[in-house]
């Protein structure tokens, strides 16, 4: 006969049931491995060997085939360990056949038996949910399997001894509890930090529609500072984000004891990370920071030192939400809504012409750092700001001005009058710095004089298409944090004089701004 049991193939945070078939035929002492394993899986073989034999158990003198179907799907990872040495006990007669009846299958073996805790638990108890079957799975990783929540049965072994017991009825395995949901971290205080109100009101506004936002400023402006504070003005993650994020940090490995959190992401890598580290790859294709920063806040400080490729790649995300991952035979995809914060000095030696300061590298110093950065991806920087070094005077003073806690209650107030927009228009976004062209032009149509003034400035500032909509979404989002339904004229002048162009064009980007600021006070 042949042992049938079902496991998990990850692709992205989807988890695709796998068979795996087992059979004990006779013939030389073998065991072989069909179906698409990667180097992982065929070294299951003897991960299950030694764990057999610290259990007092030996592989048979016989033929051992394990077939892991379908046979195109690639599977990758030590995970499958446990389902083939439970189809081993089957066909040996060592655990009763019907032992994984109704039940999918994941761990990683140690050579004494034990059952290591594996990536995924999550996503693979959620597909054993929506394939009404329970979840066999480490016990390091019950507590990660519980969130899955339904009504399939968790089975948590420590090893293989103990799932064996425990099918035989000489052992009864508890269902293991959800883990800790971990508070929020102190977030640190917007009052901390010293003048730059103008830069604080830009952030204000990236927080309230999710808009990515740009600061140029020199060294000690308070870029970082700024940028730090942010995840204290957005609101707590809704029950359906925290699960998302949780999938993804799953598949990395990132729950240690199930443990979930309502803040959202705030990931900064540094600038030396590789395409593979921003967007994800590698041999197994693990997420990336992108994904990571899902619905939280990817902060890339000294922009222009990232190189140009992983730059690049993040303009497809920043438009689609996801993150793919093309492999010869198969795609990956994971999701990848964030909402980008960068930082940068104007040029190398950090104070740029408007410091007063001369610069060794001679006058186009500015230009050729901050082109750099390509134009495509600063035309998708909603908000951009120069931020002048801060006032001996204001460094002085004692700290003043609101909370993170005030700005944030303004910011809650915006984002809820979105929801309640996006309920009543049947909308699946409602941020707006995610709205479809087609729901910006139910949402966000400004009144006569406030689209004359629009478009006055495409026109004469020569605004690409994108940028006009993102302009939009803009004010829109000032609309909001003002609590009016329409779209003026003056938060059209506000949103277009956040707008910046690449500084390698001509006119320059600064340039470009104190024309935006000409034409707001029209």
């Amino acid at each position: 006969m042949v042992a049938q049991l079902t496991t998990f193939a990850f692709q992205g945070v989807e988890a695709r049931p796998v068979t795996v078939q087992v059979q004990i035929t006779g013939g030389g002492a073998y065991f072989a491995m069909v179906g698409l394993p990667d180097k992982a899986v065929s070294e299951a073989r003897e991960r299950v060997r030694a764990a057999l034999s610290a259990v007092g158990l030996g592989l048979p003198p016989k033929r051992v085939t394990v077939n892991l179907a379908p046979a195109d799907l690639p599977k990758e990872g030590a995970h499958f360990d446990l389902a083939i040495a439970l189809g081993v006990l089957i066909e040996m007669g060592a655990a009763p056949r019907d032992a994984a009846e109704g039940y999918a299958v994941i761990g990683e073996l140690g050579l004494d038996g034990s059952i290591a805790p594996v990536a995924g638990a999550l996503p693979a108890a959620i597909a054993a949910n929506a394939h009404g079957l329970g979840l066999i799975c480490p016990a390091a990783s019950g507590a990660e399997a519980a969130w899955a929540g339904g009504e399939a049965e968790i089975v948590a072994p420590k090893s293989l001894l103990q799932l064996v017991n425990h099918f035989k009825g000489a052992q009864v395995l508890s269902p293991p509890a959800p883990g800790p949901l971990a508070p929020a971290p102190a977030a640190p205080d917007l009052r901390e930090v010293k003048g730059q109100e103008s830069a604080k009101r830009a952030l204000e506004a990236a927080a309230a529609g999710g808009h990515n936002l740009l600061m140029i400023g020199p060294p000690g402006a308070g870029k970082s500072m700024l940028a730090q504070r942010l995840p204290g003005l957005l609101p707590p993650l809704a029950p359906e984000e925290m699960l998302e994020i949780s999938m993804i940090q799953s598949m990395a490995g990132l729950l240690e004891d199930g443990r979930l959190t309502r803040a959202r992401p705030f990931r900064a890598p540094h600038h030396s990370a590789s395409m593979a580290a921003m967007v994800g790859g590698g041999v197994r294709a693990k997420p990336g920071e992108a994904s990571l920063a899902h619905h939280g806040v990817l902060f890339l400080d000294e922009l222009p030192e990232f190189s140009a490729p992983v730059l690049d790649s993040l303009r497809q995300p920043l438009e689609t939400g996801d993150v793919m991952i093309a492999r010869a035979n198969f795609h990956v995809r994971y999701p990848a809504r964030f909402q980008l914060v960068a930082a940068m000095n104007p040029c190398r030696c950090g104070y740029g012409k408007a410091s007063g300061r001369a610069c060794g590298r001679g006058p186009n110093c500015e230009a050729a750092y901050q082109s750099r950065v390509s134009g495509p991806l600063l035309d998708r920087m909603d908000i951009a700001i120069e931020l002048a070094p801060v006032a001996p005077a204001d460094l002085a003073a004692p700290a003043s001005g609101e909370s993170s806690a005030d700005v944030a209650r303004r910011v809650a107030s915006a984002r809820s009058a979105q929801a309640d927009r996006a309920r009543a228009l049947g909308l699946t976004n409602s941020i707006n710095a995610a709205l479809s062209d087609a729901a910006l032009e139910r949402v966000a149509k400004p009144d006569a004089e406030g689209g004359a003034l629009l478009s006055r400035a495409a026109e004469k500032l020569g605004f690409s298409a994108r940028g006009y909509t993102r302009i939009l979404r803009l004010a829109r989002t000032l609309a909001d944090l003002e609590g009016v339904d329409a779209v003026r004229r003056r938060h059209i002048a506000e949103a277009v004089s956040y707008r910046r162009r690449d500084p390698g064009e001509t006119p320059s980007g600064r340039e470009m701004n104190g024309a935006a600021g000409n034409l707001a006070r029209y």
